[in-house]
């Protein structure tokens, strides 16, 4: 007879809770998702050097149209409460003081990935189409192109434009136009 294990599945309330008591500690690196705990990998140099470097430029090609929150949670849902490299956040005011960024509140996200490249792609681009997240950007270091994802439907992103150094990343409702050898150069 074979015996069904069952999961305890934590919910966002449950993982603040953990961190307050000191079961997660402030340099443990891991994000809720489906209401498990997934510890993220160690930041390179490479990978931290191109997330600050496209902060950089979104803070000023951007400013006063949007928030950019650098690898910060935004809020999916009750079970979910991920933290991208980038989300590109509606501007508010109060610049996202009172809670995290939801998936209403958030143009697009990025993910930069080197070592992380099928974590991005088989578990967390699933979680932002799910939620409705209208576009992603998948900054793949390993061949310097930039995967665009667009249009989700049914947990799954309908469209897929690859971008290479020599084209330009267009975010029109935000008027953002970003050439490829600027984030690679």
């Amino acid at each position: 007879m074979a015996v069904q294990a069952q999961r305890k599945l934590f919910t966002v309330d449950d993982y603040y809770k953990m961190a307050e008591v000191g079961i997660l500690a402030p340099e443990d690196r891991v994000e809720l998702i489906h209401g498990e705990i997934i510890k993220m990998s160690p930041i390179k140099s490479f990978h931290s050097s191109m997330v600050d470097h496209l902060h950089e430029m979104l803070l000023l090609l951007l400013h006063g149209k949007a928030i950019i929150k650098g690898q910060n949670p935004i809020r999916i849902d009750d079970y979910s409460e991920p933290e991208p490299d980038l989300t590109i956040a509606k501007f508010q005011a109060h610049k996202y003081r009172h809670q995290h960024p939801r998936p209403e509140d958030v143009h697009f996200l990025i993910e930069v990935a080197d070592t992380t490249l099928q974590k991005d792609r088989k578990i967390k681009l699933p979680l932002y189409a799910e939620a409705g997240i209208p576009e992603v950007w998948i900054v793949n270091l390993k061949n310097n192109s930039v995967e665009v994802y667009t249009n989700p439907l049914d947990g799954a992103y309908q469209e897929l434009n690859t971008l290479k150094v020599g084209e330009v990343l267009h975010f029109e409702s935000l008027g953002l136009e970003l050439e490829l050898e600027r984030v690679f150069g």
